[in-house]
């Protein structure tokens, strides 16, 4: 009888292969949080992740200080840290901030962007059909709304946009809720926009795509309020 196969743990051992082990680790824990592998409210203890990753405890916890400091997590005990959860409120405070700040990035970035820069960002966009995983699809997310503030060379605002995210991340990983095809067309609408030089039209299409995945979560509570349709 051949040896039934091992199913694999969703935590992998770490290898010294990096110079900073603390910043791998913090990439690998970042990864795992953000691809929904350790979902909102999952218990994250120091010294048990340690032995895991095969890890010290000091790459460990510089990682877990990061991660806090990050806002992926939150500590619970001295020794034990928590993946931190987002409420409906925060989501919606977050991304009604997210309005503001990426309409101006948009409007800063459109005289100063590259057409390379939109091309390399086109080429990626198109590139990513329907049939990539969730993960891939928020990697370019990530990039397509922090590129606008970092074309304008504002990386205090890049860096601002890219924390609302994560808080609106941290929310959706919770949810079933996925829509790629729809957000591909939308971020197209920006880009066209932008490629026209167009701010006016770019802004626009920033605000209708932000509003959207609210109104999308909106619709998501009703309908689990109300299964069925039953009442209305």
């Amino acid at each position: 009888m051949s040896p039934q196969p091992t199913s694999r743990p969703i935590v992998e051992p770490l290898f010294a292969r990096a110079v900073n082990l603390g910043d791998q680790t913090y990439d690998h824990l970042r990864e795992l949080i953000l691809s929904r592998a350790l979902p909102g409210g999952t218990e994250v203890p120091e010294g048990r992740l340690a032995e895991h990753l095969q890890v010290s405890r000091t790459p460990m916890r510089e990682a877990l200080v990061r991660l806090v400091g990050e806002g992926l997590l939150e500590r619970t005990t001295d020794r034990a840290y928590r993946v931190r959860s987002v409420s409906t409120r925060e989501f919606f405070e977050c991304m009604q901030l997210r309005e503001v700040l990426e309409c101006v990035a948009i409007e800063k970035a459109v005289p100063l962007v590259t057409d390379d820069d939109l091309a390399g960002l086109r080429r990626d966009l198109v590139a990513l059909g329907p049939g990539e995983d969730d993960m891939a699809h928020w990697q370019f997310d990530n990039r397509f709304h922090s590129f606008f503030a970092r074309a304008a060379g504002h990386a205090t605002l890049a860096d601002t946009i890219t924390r609302m995210r994560v808080v609106a991340r941290l929310f959706r990983i919770s949810s079933a809720l996925h829509r790629p095809t729809e957000i591909d067309g939308e971020h197209l609408a920006i880009l066209e926009a932008v490629e026209r030089r167009d701010s006016a039209a770019a802004q626009a299409a920033m605000l209708t795509h932000l509003r959207n995945l609210q109104d999308d979560v909106r619709k998501a509570i009703a309908a689990e309020a109300n299964p069925g349709g039953y009442f209305r």
